[in-house]
């Protein structure tokens, strides 16, 4: 990526520990940007020997016609129990180059596909939700993964932005931040940062670190 560098986040929300049920939980943060991209964001966290769960969203900066890059993968001792990834729009469409990139990506036959949660509607219609059971069908994720990757590297550095105050940015604007709020409904994801850390603590890391709405200074 161009012009990439590191952001600084507040000490008590960037490595965060405690302990659930006896178990330690660890939750290690990091936050870039770069050109098109408002924010970076890398989390993994590790729930004693039971779970362990990687979480990434590249957050574009509205002014540019990028799609939101993520990726989750939820693993249990017995190996990955959930997996996703998407590039999700924030127009009505996507751009015609990823559009007709990700067309001719081939999508393997997962045996186990995910059921998509109600708030789901923020996905593309290439979004993969799925169970992988097996190595192989890992292996073939983690290849759609780097794909999705790298068709959105390239189309980032091939586009100029729009100002600010266009009506195709505050477009990106506004459903950006209808995808922070969907993406606010898991109530999984508070539940368990909620039963460790308490409520307040728990909506403060939702609205800071995870799912921050953009905003035009």
């Amino acid at each position: 990526m161009t012009d990439f560098e590191s952001l600084e986040l507040a000490p008590d929300l960037k490595n965060i520990y405690g302990k659930s049920g006896g178990d330690d939980l660890c939750i290690l943060n990091e936050l870039h940007q770069a050109r098109g991209f408002r924010k970076l964001h890398i989390e993994k966290a590790i729930f004693g020997s039971s779970l362990q769960i990687l979480h990434a969203v590249f957050f574009p900066e509205p002014v540019f016609d990028l799609p939101i890059f993520g990726v989750d993968l939820v693993a249990v001792p017995s190996g990955i129990s959930a997996a996703i990834v998407d590039l999700s729009p924030v127009r009505q469409n996507l751009p015609d180059f990823i559009d007709n990139e990700l067309k001719k990506i081939h999508i393997p036959q997962f045996e186990n596909v995910r059921k998509m949660p109600d708030w789901g509607d923020i996905f593309s219609p290439y979004v993969q939700f799925i169970a992988p059971i097996d190595s192989k069908e890992n292996g073939f994720f983690f290849e759609l993964v780097d794909k999705f990757l790298d068709i959105l590297i390239i189309y980032s550095d091939s586009i100029e932005s729009d100002p600010r105050n266009s009506s195709n940015s505050i477009e990106r604007l506004r459903r950006q931040s209808y995808y922070c709020d969907q993406q606010k409904k898991n109530d999984k994801t508070r539940s368990v940062l909620a039963k460790t850390f308490g409520a307040k603590w728990a909506d403060k890391y939702i609205e800071m670190v995870l799912f921050d709405s953009p905003a035009f200074d």
